[in-house]
């Protein structure tokens, strides 16, 4: 079955760039994301650390 679908890919002309693309995109996605966490304030992280604390309960069930 997988040898049906690789060689049923590589005959499509262009294809080999996708993954290039995906790569990329995981790749500057994740940068992105690392780098949000190293500049995210202290004070920022740590409000939204506690919203689901602070939340009054519902008793109504």
């Amino acid at each position: 079955m997988l040898k049906f679908i690789k060689n049923h890919l590589e005959t499509i002309a262009g294809i080999e760039i996708y993954p290039l693309i995906s790569l990329l995109i995981f790749f500057i996605f994740f940068v992105i994301l690392f780098w949000w966490v190293l500049t995210a304030k202290k004070e920022y992280i740590d409000h939204v650390s506690k919203i689901p604390l602070d939340q009054p309960k519902n008793d109504e069930l």
